[in-house]
């Protein structure tokens, strides 16, 4: 695990996104990983939200198409069906120094945007390579490299065809001192581990992307 590569990850997609939201968009956004509502109740209204995700939302988004099969836009160790009007694209492990790509025992493979759709967040998709290592300490170890993480709360869930462990939790911002919900999800396969990640600008936005979160659980399979 490198110590403090949550951080670096997070700063690199900090400076990513608000280039392109300044660009474009009329909302000032800090790159989906730091939330930037500062009206009272918002750590309130994130733990509320990270409740809810424990439960599960169980709403299913619109599918609009499939990655992780050669070809596809992300090349992965599973395929899964990605929310209509979302945008992937595989990350290249060459644009930056590992410590920036990599949380714990995985590395960033796939950002799968969701601003065509109209939100400001991305579910990610991170692998690691083959081991002993069962999806609950993956997970566990993810959570652990992401520095502000905190109250996660772990389940055995099923992840399409395969057997998985997801893990909600509440991200603090240091910086801004604000506090959002984030899930994730792990399961093993023979080509090694695979985190799929959902983040969002804020607990809002976190919410609304559940759909397409859950929509990625349920059709998760091997490649």
């Amino acid at each position: 695990m490198l110590v403090g590569a949550g951080t670096a990850r997070r700063r690199m997609v900090q400076v990513a996104l608000l280039a392109g939201v300044l660009a474009g968009c009329s909302q000032a956004s800090d790159g989906e990983t730091r939330a930037t509502s500062s009206a009272p109740g918002a750590t309130s209204e994130a733990s509320d939200t990270a409740s809810e995700a424990s439960a599960g939302s169980g709403a299913v988004a619109e599918r609009g198409g499939t990655i992780g099969a050669s070809g596809s836009a992300c090349e992965l160790p599973v395929t899964f069906d990605i929310a209509k009007g979302w945008k992937a694209e595989a990350v290249d492990a060459g644009a930056a120094s590992d410590a920036l790509l990599r949380q714990g025992p995985v590395t960033a493979a796939c950002e799968v945007d969701a601003k065509p759709a109209g939100n400001i967040g991305f579910l990610r998709v991170w692998t690691g390579k083959p081991g002993d290592d069962d999806a609950r300490t993956v997970l566990k170890a993810f959570v652990a490299a992401e520095d502000g993480a905190s109250h996660a709360e772990y389940r055995e869930v099923k992840a399409g065809g395969l057997n998985g462990v997801e893990v909600s939790y509440e991200y603090t911002s240091e910086l801004l001192d604000e506090t959002k919900p984030e899930r994730a999800l792990a399961v093993t396969t023979a080509r090694g581990p695979v985190v799929v990640h959902l983040g969002g600008l804020d607990a809002e936005e976190h919410r609304a992307m559940l759909p397409a979160f859950e929509l990625a659980k349920r059709t998760l399979r091997t490649a």
